[in-house]
């Protein structure tokens, strides 16, 4: 039978190639050092890196290219059916523009479709006398003033404006105008409004026609950002439903909440419930506060001896440990700040429901707080980052250009990395939503994430603390500084590795831990077998940072990389010129 190191061992290769983010083979190493080349990177690679990361499965529509694209389908349809524009764009609006729908269902039943949308089979003329009657005013007006839809009923110039301009102020209803005669169910285009209807009205019309392309295909969504006008097409069974749209705002496609890998859509749902529920504010007071005796309002003690007095106008005077009447304490119960009752009934198993249930939503409240005092903060830091990164490309940027006497196309590296920051920030986040709803029994899982989740806070924090604090010595610098390069391949990498740890925290978070098997049921998860750290080091010997590679979303590099190397107690990148670690101070060897 396999002794327990070599079940460990067997693990542990099986995870070298999930959490180095690569197969075997894919940029390893014989030696130590890591194999990177930040310095050589081109100006392109941080535009690269972005694009792996996001995994472009979506497009970006403008207000523009959502005219484009539904003028295109508008087409497809009319020269397909040989059918006008105006009909053509009332079909898609009754099948949700889908072209493929509109296309089977006229092939399969063409007098239906024509019955439901409102098309007739002939077009009927208005009767041909010089005067008619309005069918709304009842007005004799010319011929040539009156207008009529396929069906041929008249009606004057100024009863269409009438008609059409009530249908568009009463909202998006007007799409599928009909004509004003009630006994008539013939389809009122977009080309007699535009004949008909004024400048204000048409343009309504057309916000509408625009709105209804996006809101009633099932490929395109509004971005939820508030003000954001960008629209987004999405290609279905894509894999990821993370959009970020060019307002720099993400969010899931699925759910329209903010973008939250690796949590899912329904966890999602439940925390943002939670954190807004009034049941907290229960917990709370079950928690911090006790009903009187008399007259059941909940009571607040912070601070004082056991003898409560609630206020006017009961003013009862009890016990606070066993809620009994003060009067029957005194020195033979413990004295004001004790009460043996109580403590003597505690020991004894013998307290009551209520006692219970306050005990149990204290616990349940603590626990909580934990979590959400942790996504709050991770938040919170977040929005800093996302401020600091916008005043980074609006100002600092071209000072620090400036000052180092280099292009601001070689310091792309600056915004790559705090662009990973605001990144991770947001999967940090969203970590502890799944940690609160991670089952309480499942304890190697438990272990295992809560590992996991403190090396990636670890990581995070070396990177943010490099983008923040080390980058400010060289924006307050007078000239350039000599060792300006070092610290653009201290940061290029650890932004590199940063990435490629979250990559794989992520993944690893949305299989539900699958790492853990029934075997470490015991909560036993060697460290040994599940420190996947940033490039963290394996039984081998090799540096785990070696083999990050194109398929996590980092660069390919070929050639000579050996401009940093990993420390082997810590993992930090450091410069080659280093010959201590410039976080633990371990001595390269």
């Amino acid at each position: 039978m396999d002794s327990e190191d070599d079940m460990l061992d067997a693990n542990d290769s099986a995870d070298d190639d999930f959490y180095s983010g690569g197969e075997a083979g894919l940029g390893g190493s014989d030696d130590g050092d890591a194999d990177y080349d930040f310095a050589d990177r081109d100006s392109d690679d941080s535009a690269e890196l972005l694009s792996h990361r996001q995994q472009q499965n979506y497009c970006i529509l403008s207000e523009d290219d959502i005219q484009q694209h539904q003028e295109d389908d508008i087409n497809k349809v009319s020269t397909v059916l040989s059918i006008s524009k105006s009909e053509a764009c009332i079909l898609l609006r009754n099948y949700n523009w889908s072209v493929s729908k509109v296309h089977d269902e006229w092939f399969a039943d063409e007098e239906h479709v024509r019955k439901v949308v409102g098309f007739l089979e002939k077009h009927v003329d208005m009767p041909n006398d010089r005067e008619l009657t309005c069918g709304i005013c009842f007005e004799s007006c010319p011929r040539t003033s009156m207008s009529a839809a396929a069906c041929g009923h008249p009606f004057c110039g100024a009863c269409w404006r009438g008609y059409i301009s009530t249908s568009i102020n009463d909202g998006p209803g007007c799409l599928m105008l009909r004509c004003p005669d009630p006994s008539c169910a013939a389809a009122v285009g977009q080309d007699m409004i535009n004949s008909l209807a004024d400048d204000e009205d048409r343009e309504k019309y057309g916000r509408y026609l625009r709105r209804s392309y996006i809101e009633d295909n099932r490929k395109t969504k509004w971005c939820p950002a508030p003000g954001c006008e960008y629209a987004v097409e999405f290609v279905m069974g894509s894999g990821s439903y993370d959009v970020n749209c060019n307002c720099s705002y993400g969010f899931c496609w699925n759910c329209t909440e903010e973008a939250h890998r690796p949590v899912d859509c329904a966890t999602v749902s439940k925390w943002i419930l939670k954190n807004s529920a009034e049941s907290e504010n229960m917990n709370w007071i079950l928690a911090n506060s006790k009903p009187c005796p008399k007259c059941k309002r909940p009571i607040e003690k912070n601070q004082g001896c056991m003898h409560i007095t609630c206020t006017p106008p009961c003013k009862f005077e009890f016990c606070w440990l066993c809620l009994g009447p003060w009067s029957e304490h005194g020195e033979r119960t413990g004295g004001f700040y004790a009460c043996n009752r109580y403590e003597a009934a505690r020991q004894e198993g013998a307290y009551d429901e209520s006692e219970r249930r306050r005990e149990m939503a204290k616990n349940s409240l603590e626990r909580y707080t934990h979590y959400y005092e942790r996504w709050a903060a991770n938040q919170s830091s977040r929005q800093k980052a996302l401020g600091d990164l916008l005043s980074l490309q609006n100002d600092k940027l071209e000072k620090l250009s400036d000052i180092q006497s280099q292009p601001e196309s070689q310091l792309k590296f600056i915004i790559e990395a705090w662009l990973q920051i605001v990144e991770c920030r947001r999967v940090l986040k969203w970590t502890y939503a799944y940690g609160f709803y991670l089952p309480e029994h499942e304890h190697a899982k438990r272990q295992f994430f809560e590992y996991l989740q403190g090396e990636a806070e670890s990581g995070l924090e070396r990177l943010h603390q490099c983008a923040e604090k080390e980058l400010q010595i060289y924006l307050e610098a007078e000239s350039p500084s000599k060792d300006f390069n070092d610290f653009r391949t201290k940061l290029a990498g650890l932004t590199s590795v940063t990435h490629n740890y979250f990559e794989n925290l992520v993944r690893a978070l949305e299989t539900g831990l699958n790492d853990v098997g029934p075997s470490n049921s015991h909560g036993t998860c060697s460290k040994s077998t599940i420190s996947k750290s940033l490039g963290g080091k394996s039984k081998s010997g090799k540096s785990r940072t070696s083999s990050t590679s194109s398929k996590t979303g980092g660069s390919s590099r070929g050639g000579d990389e050996s401009n940093i190397w990993a420390c082997e107690q810590c993992t930090y990148a450091n410069p080659r010129s280093a010959r201590n670690c410039q976080a633990c101070n371990q001595q390269h060897r």
